[in-house]
């Protein structure tokens, strides 16, 4: 219940609104405003937060299956009593309940990867959203990745977590997490397929790497990478590196080389 409740400077139709909004949030704590007969109440009640718990059931799907009913609908139940949107839109309710978990949910019943896996669930709503584009103009989709300079997909991002979040679900809970990170890259194709694609130390360096350096040659970055990992033997770390990129360039990670 906010505070505006209880201004009597407030018109009356305000503080009609308020008493209605809080009512609805959580019919638990604020009662209905007078006046209303319950069963119309009861319509609006279930309206509103059956609506909001669908989209946050089907942004986390796995986050869902792991919990039982009752503690599910209670977390829900405090993320629509407390939480306050900065957005109108549906699409982004999951961004939102994102935002609720990291910074205002606070139980210690909650697993320790509940943050991370619906960090890793909402990537993929984001991407399949990402309002970027893949095109290919100035770009040589099939050109040298060692001699030419490789560009990267505006719509791949690459993810680390310390729980192995991809593979969390109702028959692996870990309490703690491996003693290796996961590193992922979540993309999006020329077909709008969005996926996820797991990759190691090495990996992650160059598409890092290629990043952060998008006026480098495949062969600068490389020989870069070889040198900061102090390799025996650089040749194949280039060998290694090349067929790394041919495999992100046929999931259209990498675009190609420019013109």
């Amino acid at each position: 219940m906010t505070s505006n409740m209880h201004d009597e400077k407030q018109p009356a139709f305000m503080r009609r609104q308020f008493e209605f909004a809080a009512h609805i949030r959580n019919p638990a704590l604020n009662k209905k405003p007078e006046g209303i007969e319950n069963r119309r109440m009861g319509i609006y009640r279930d309206l509103f937060y059956n609506n909001v718990e669908g989209f946050i059931a089907s942004g986390f799907p796995v986050l869902r299956e792991i919990f039982s009913d009752e503690s599910w609908h209670s977390m829900v139940r405090d993320f629509y009593t407390r939480h306050r949107c900065k957005t109108p839109y549906f699409l982004e309710i999951s961004q939102e309940f994102l935002d609720y978990l990291g910074n205002e949910r606070d139980n210690p019943n909650d697993p320790a990867f509940i943050n991370e896996l619906a960090h890793y669930e909402w990537t993929e709503l984001a991407m399949s959203a990402a309002e970027e584009e893949i095109s290919d103009e100035g770009i040589d989709t099939r050109g040298d990745l060692i001699q030419g300079t490789p560009i990267l997909s505006p719509l791949a991002w690459l993810l680390t977590y310390q729980f192995d979040v991809q593979h969390i679900g109702p028959d692996y809970q870990p309490e703690v997490p491996p003693q290796q990170a996961t590193t992922l890259v979540v993309y999006r194709n020329r077909d709008d397929e969005v996926g996820f694609m797991e990759v190691n130390p090495v990996t992650a360096h160059l598409v890092q790497s290629l990043e952060l350096n998008p006026g480098q040659t495949g062969m600068e970055i490389l020989n870069k990478i070889a040198e900061e990992l102090n390799h025996s033997d650089p040749g194949a770390v280039i060998k290694g590196g090349m067929q790394i990129m041919n495999q992100l360039r046929e999931a259209d990670i990498l675009l190609g080389v420019r013109n």
